[in-house]
């Protein structure tokens, strides 16, 4: 292979292809002129001139290093005349003379120069030259067998790569792709060789001190680090990332957290007890004690109208789950039965019943094609959109009344076996883990990512556990009041950094989910706040169901009332309560 020896006068410059030269990790095409003397080839420091100098208020950063990072961000995004002048105005090289070199010959296959090169990289450890060696002289060896050149690659890999004595591991892999090559001898694939060459160069930039190549997208990695950073110190950051800007410090504000009634609605008849925004954000679902679940519509605008009103069930309707499309919508009665539901017409689809048991809960697989629910048996079945029973998990597996939950990989199933207990169930492992609380389990809900259980406890708190691996308890959430109900909470808000819960006292809490302080309390309901659901698209809208009958959407404290005709009776807009207080379902 060879290339471009030592031998050739220093102020010689190779010419490279167009395709090469935007591939050279500075950005510029040319290598600069290098004096003659092996002496002089050494790399050096750059120069001492300014080395002490620091920009900033702080004095922490060094010029020189600050120069050179903007230079090689300047290269990056292709601003090459821009970058070549800052070197020069500045007297700040990106690179030593000899790095560029390293790096040109690199590009152009100049293996035994490249490494002849390497050794001359001043502070070098011998472990990095060698494992830099190896980089290139394994580039060599495949670009060899690429080019049908066995005898070649077998020379290489005996008296250059061997003798390294490192990955031994990998030299016997080398050693196997000769005996069995899966190199065809193809000689139009020098795009992929110039692919593979620049992927090199990336790796020994990894390999060697950032002192003597910068690391790619370094700049634009500090600046992310210091949004990221902003992001995180941000008590009631609840915005999208795109409304983030370098050119002030980030900072939300607590208009960002849904906290103003925008909207009241009141269809049901009895109390609310649940309350579910769909998947894509463009429905919600609730029920009631009256025997009925309603599916709302949300508009464009952030207003909510009463699209379904599903009637059926001969018991008060416990709770509901959307289907992975959100084309569907399960809804369970009250140790009754499970009727699935068509989001589009109202249509009631399939009643889902067990012989002389009741059903407790519901949730579906997530590929949308089976349905679990949980029996007044204490059993988990799981059945078939057409209604047969696949599989059935009996034993000490839920409660009467228990939610259910089943992970975005189809893997575990969650639901509450005892008072003080909830069941991880590994469907596939048959493995069960559990999550043990000294006091009575009365809820639960699963984060996003399936990483995290909020709990909720007849003790008036709600634990965050950790449910990868072995469980963990991360965090504990008081303040809302709970002594005779079930009261649900959810996680919320932009990256789900906040905790919301329904209270006995009428109010919504919402709490730093990280900080676990208490951010706001919202009045409002006159009766016991059953449930909460935070819109996971639109992260300043939230919904609360409440024992007075009326479910309401919060809003940013910037935010107007929603304004809408039709609405009628089912939709107002109210910033305040309507005066009569219900618990129980009695005035």
């Amino acid at each position: 292979m060879g290339g471009v020896e030592d031998e050739e006068p220093a102020t010689k410059r190779v010419k490279l292809s167009f395709g090469e030269r935007r591939s050279l990790s500075n950005g510029t095409s040319l290598i600069d002129p290098i004096a003659g003397s092996s002496r002089d080839m050494m790399a050096r420091p750059l120069p001492s001139a300014g080395d002490d100098e620091v920009v900033g208020s702080k004095g922490v950063i060094k010029r020189v290093e600050f120069v050179r990072i903007i230079a090689k961000a300047l290269y990056s995004l292709g601003y090459k005349k821009s970058g070549a002048h800052l070197e020069e105005e500045s007297g700040i090289s990106l690179h030593s003379a000899v790095v560029n070199l390293f790096m040109q010959q690199v590009l152009d296959g100049n293996w035994n120069g490249s490494v002849n090169t390497l050794h001359k990289i001043s502070e070098l450890e011998e472990r990095i030259i060698k494992s830099a060696s190896f980089l290139i002289l394994e580039q060599k060896f495949f670009e060899l067998l690429e080019e049908d050149k066995f005898m070649d690659a077998l020379r290489t890999l005996r008296t250059e790569i061997a003798p390294l004595c490192t990955n031994g591991r990998r030299v016997h892999e080398l050693s196997s792709c000769l005996v069995a090559p899966s190199f065809s001898g193809s000689h139009a694939q020098d795009n992929v060789r110039l692919k593979s060459r620049t992927k090199l160069l990336e790796e020994l930039q990894e390999l060697l001190p950032p002192t003597i190549m910068i690391p790619e997208r370094r700049l634009e990695h500090l600046v992310e680090q210091a949004l990221v950073l902003q992001k995180d110190a941000c008590f009631f950051h609840n915005s999208v990332n795109e409304q983030m800007s370098l050119y002030t410090d980030h900072r939300c504000g607590i208009d960002q957290i849904p906290s103003r009634t925008l909207q009241i609605l009141q269809a049901h008849s009895d109390e609310v007890w649940f309350l579910q925004f769909s998947h894509n954000g463009k429905y919600l679902a609730s029920s009631s004690n009256d025997r009925s679940a309603i599916i709302w519509e949300v508009d464009v605008n952030g207003g909510l109208s009463l699209k379904h009103k599903l009637s059926g069930h001969q018991k008060p309707v416990s709770s509901v789950s959307w289907s992975p499309d959100n084309c569907q919508l399960l809804t369970c009665g009250v140790e009754e039965a499970v009727r699935r539901w068509d989001v589009a017409s109202g249509e009631c689809l399939h009643v889902y019943e067990k012989p002389g048991l009741g059903l407790v809960s519901c949730g579906w697989f997530p590929d949308g094609k089976w349905i679990f629910s949980g029996v007044n048996d204490k059993s988990i079945c799981m059945w078939g959109l057409d209604g047969k029973e696949l599989e059935c998990w009996k034993g000490q597996r839920t409660l009467r009344i228990s939610d259910l939950e089943i992970t975005s990989d189809g893997k575990q199933v969650i639901s509450i076996s005892k008072e003080n207990e909830i069941l991880l169930l590994d469907r596939e492992a048959k493995v069960e883990r559990w999550i043990e609380e000294d006091q009575t389990i009365t809820s639960f809900s699963l984060s996003k990512d399936n990483k995290h259980l909020l709990v909720n406890l007849l003790n008036q708190e709600i634990h965050l556990w950790n449910i990868q691996g072995d469980v963990k308890l991360v965090a504990k959430y008081t303040g809302h009041k709970r002594s005779r109900f079930i009261i649900r909470s959810c996680f919320g808000g932009i990256e789900q950094a906040f905790i919301a819960s329904g209270s006995e006292d009428s109010q919504v809490y919402i709490w730093h989910r990280v900080t676990r302080e208490l951010i706001e309390a919202l009045p409002g309901h006159s009766g016991a706040v059953n449930c909460v659901s935070w819109n996971p698209v639109n992260p300043h809208m939230l919904a609360s169901a409440s024992d007075d009958r009326t479910i309401r959407i919060w809003g940013g404290l910037n935010a107007q009332n929603v304004k809408r005709g039709g609405g009628g009776a089912a939709a107002t807009t109210a910033a305040h309560s309507n005066g009569v207080h219900y618990s129980n379902g009695k005035t």
